[in-house]
């Protein structure tokens, strides 16, 4: 059962990848602005889910997180796309663009998701 979970949130959360890539093409040599939207995106929503999850699960946390967090947002970012997209610019001589660009995606991830971790706590006190 739990793999469905995965499976299916999977499922759902790569279409929504699919999407944003579609909606923002990516311009070979500059920024990769889909898979950093994708990754800030799904750092500030795992963090919110986690402690909603968390607080809110209601006996259904396991299923929760597997199917959401595991699943969905799993599907939906994408750091072997991050560290492609770096070493392409990297190789293409764009040395201080991917510097850039792996700074910011890293930093804002990490800042986003304890950004979403907040945000979820002051609402769980509501």
């Amino acid at each position: 059962m739990n793999w469905m979970l995965v499976a299916a949130g999977g499922a759902l959360g790569s279409l929504a990848r699919y999407a944003l890539a579609r909606g923002v093409p990516g311009v070979p040599g500059e920024w990769p602005l889909a898979t950093m939207a994708a990754n800030l995106l799904g750092s500030f929503v795992i963090g919110f889910a986690a402690v909603l999850i968390a607080a809110r699960g209601a006996g259904h946390e396991e299923a929760l997180r597997l199917f959401f967090m595991t699943g969905v947002l799993g599907g939906f970012t994408t750091y072997s796309a991050f560290a492609l997209e770096t070493v392409t610019l990297a190789g293409e001589g764009a040395w201080p663009r991917a510097f850039a660009y792996l700074i910011a995606t890293v930093v804002g991830c990490a800042l986003l998701a304890q950004a979403g971790r907040v945000v979820g706590s002051l609402l769980t006190e509501i």
